[in-house]
């Protein structure tokens, strides 16, 4: 509201302040590859993937090979591809850091999105403190509990991104790169979407309280 009693329309309503549609909420949807498990035992991003959605529609992507500053191991090459040879020249995460945040606009607006959300924010935090930029505090949806919410043993045998991608009829198959392992779980997002339909779940709000409340997975032995 302006001093004058007049609305002012470049106000927009942040995440908590008012329910939030589905359809109109930005999602970051991000994957990460790393040298390693765990980046308290010396392992690092090696490459940062997303997409940004809204509406059912994509509207940005981001990608950057990443420079961990240690060699990469043979086995982790053998699963994502990326070698030592590949990241030679690639930034260091501190020089791709301030690009990625960017991208991931407000976080009072936006909500990021992963699959075994755990894994890649606690590379991502890990690297953010490390080097001195300020991790946000982004309210976070992890495709995995989504699926377990709405999916049973009927569905699918297990909730890893390659049933998912293949149940949802993803256009990309996830391949252990960031961007399309993004690009997979976006689709996958989308089908867990349309299954909130028929929970009468439509907003933020209503994700949030209905993951809560389902303890377990729906009829998931």
């Amino acid at each position: 509201m302006n001093r004058d009693g007049s609305e002012d329309e470049s106000w927009q309503p942040s995440i908590g302040e008012l329910s939030h549609p589905l359809s109109s909420t930005v999602f970051i949807v991000l994957d990460i590859e790393t040298s390693g498990g765990s980046p308290h035992s010396g392992a690092g991003i090696t490459e940062i993937g997303a997409v940004k959605v809204v509406g059912g529609q994509v509207v940005g992507e981001f990608q950057s090979l990443i420079n961990p500053g240690t060699p990469i191991p043979d086995y982790i090459t053998d699963l994502t591809g990326i070698s030592d040879a590949m990241i030679q020249g690639s930034p260091s995460i501190e020089n791709v850091l301030p690009s990625f945040l960017e991208f991931l606009g407000p976080e009072s607006e936006n909500i990021l999105v992963a699959h075994n959300a755990n894994f890649d924010l606690g590379f991502l935090q890990a690297a953010t403190s490390q080097n001195n930029f300020r991790w946000p505090a982004y309210k976070v949806f992890d495709t995995v509990r989504l699926a377990r919410s709405v999916l049973s043993k009927d569905d699918v045998i297990d909730c890893k991104l390659s049933t998912l991608s293949v149940y949802f009829n993803a256009q990309t198959s996830p391949n252990h790169r960031a961007l399309d392992d993004a690009r997979a779980t976006v689709d996958v997002l989308h089908g867990i979407f349309e299954r909130f339909g028929s929970f009468e779940i439509y907003t933020v709000e209503d994700v949030e309280a209905f993951t809560k409340r389902v303890k377990r997975p729906v009829r998931y032995k």
